[in-house]
């Protein structure tokens, strides 16, 4: 077993999930989260990754926890820190995974915050005047995609048939169907759109990609000039979600459209609907 430096090791982790195609914002949450632990660790005068213990990890939890991280978070790191170590094992860097033996704390997931038609139309109105902007929130609101899924998009990506969702991580590639609306605020925003060689659907002035980190600054500047409180990116797959549960639409189909792996993480969204009319196959707009 080689004696390898933690801070080489966690390099070698970070080009490890690049090669394995992970996207930039997974790279650099789990690289955040293990240069966290490393950290930590240095403290301890533990460099090298044979040194580490499952007492060793459970005290930066309890740091974590300290310095008032919610259970939530600190349930991430436990899944970041088990990912470095599946990587550690795969390379015969360590025999052990001792993070395998520290328990996810335990936590109740919150309701959805799922926009009122109100606030999700004074949303579209605030950014009305942004061609950009008023398409990416329509592509959310009106087909439900992830955020990470509308910043990988590409302009070959909008075909007759929907919008093609490309594969990333775990998720497998799926046609989106898209409604007049969405073509519509699409067509309108490639127009506006600067004209660069990058084939990212939606670029900055200066022609390069839209990220993620952006784009949910942008459209939570709308939210608050549309005057909408405590509202997030995610909310709008929220209320596209619970809007077609609402009407009825199947939640098979439901939840292919969005990509769930399983239908039971679609079925959560049950118990915040009321009134769910007769089923049927037809999504409706927004």
């Amino acid at each position: 077993m080689a004696n390898v430096n933690l801070r080489e090791a966690h390099d070698q982790f970070k080009n490890f999930l690049k090669s394995k195609s992970r996207s930039n914002a997974t790279i650099v949450a789990y690289g955040k989260d293990i240069d966290q632990l490393i950290t930590f660790l240095e403290t301890l005068a533990k460099n090298h990754v044979h040194e580490i213990t499952k007492e060793d990890i459970e005290s930066f939890l309890a740091k974590l926890t300290q310095e008032g991280y919610t259970p939530k978070s600190i349930s991430r790191k436990i899944n970041s820190t088990r990912t470095f170590y599946r990587f550690l094992k795969v390379n015969e860097y360590v025999t052990d995974d001792p993070s395998l033996l520290v328990a996810h704390p335990q936590y109740v997931l919150g309701a959805p915050r799922i926009l009122t038609p109100t606030e999700y139309r004074a949303l579209r109105d605030a950014a009305r005047n942004d061609p950009r902007m008023y398409a990416v929130i329509q592509l959310l609101l009106q087909t439900g995609i992830r955020i990470g899924e509308l910043a990988e998009l590409r302009l070959s990506d909008i075909m007759p048939e929907g919008l093609k969702i490309r594969p990333v991580e775990k998720h497998e590639e799926r046609i989106v169907p898209m409604n007049q609306s969405v073509r519509d605020a699409l067509e309108r925003y490639q127009k506006a759109r600067p004209q660069v060689k990058d084939d990212h659907l939606f670029v900055t002035k200066s022609g390069r990609p839209f990220l993620i980190r952006n784009i949910r600054t942008a459209v939570e500047r709308y939210f608050r000039l549309a005057e909408i409180k405590g509202a997030k990116v995610n909310d709008l797959r929220h209320t596209f979600i619970a809007h077609h549960l609402k009407h009825g639409v199947s939640l098979v189909l439901l939840s292919k459209v969005v990509g769930h792996k399983r239908l039971s993480t679609t079925e959560r969204y049950l118990e915040y609907v009321k009134d769910r009319a007769k089923e049927n196959t037809h999504l409706t707009e927004l």
